[in-house]
């Protein structure tokens, strides 16, 4: 579980542009952008980032949408550092293959396992940090897994609103 108390930034995997916004790909997105209209927070536009600021628990946290594509997300953590955030105290939001669709999960730690967004954090602050994993399912074939994340959810609107809404419950 994660302590709530301790968590200052939360970063929320994706692709930037309108093109991308409902992909499997991009539910880090989708989740950070519910936390941030249920605070009533704006974003800004950093250099390679938007940022939100709320307040959670009685401490700053900021929401942060990398825009620099999935596989370069780490660059937002040299900001993050900047501002005294420790990797213990950051969550990650990210789609999860191994888990069926819907599928919510908190780790600490750990390895990328494919995930090239991960892999990008984990090369700028290593593996010390919360993952709120939003399970995507798998496809069947290997092979289709890149077509698989950036695509659409083919779940219903309705559906998918429930579950980022409980993953944002997660996080606050």
């Amino acid at each position: 579980m994660i302590d709530q108390k301790e968590i200052k930034a939360i970063i929320g995997l994706g692709n930037p542009g309108p093109k991308f916004q409902r992909q499997r790909h991009n539910i880090g997105f989708l989740v950070v952008d519910e936390c941030a209209r249920r605070n009533h927070a704006n974003w800004q536009r950093k250099d390679i980032f938007d940022v939100a600021e709320i307040q959670l628990h009685g401490n700053r946290v900021f929401l942060v949408k990398p825009q620099t594509f999935m596989n370069a997300s780490g660059k937002v953590v040299s900001w993050l550092q900047k501002k005294g955030i420790a990797p213990e105290n950051i969550v990650v939001v990210h789609d999860e293959l191994e888990k069926p669709f819907g599928h919510l999960s908190v780790k600490f730690g750990g390895s990328a396992r494919g995930h090239n967004g991960l892999r990008s954090i984990i090369d700028y602050c290593g593996k010390e940090f919360y993952r709120l994993r939003f399970g995507i399912g798998r496809p069947e074939r290997k092979e289709d897994v890149g077509d698989w994340v950036l695509s659409d959810f083919s779940e219903s609107q309705s559906e998918l609103d429930v579950l980022i809404d409980q993953a944002a419950d997660m996080l606050e």
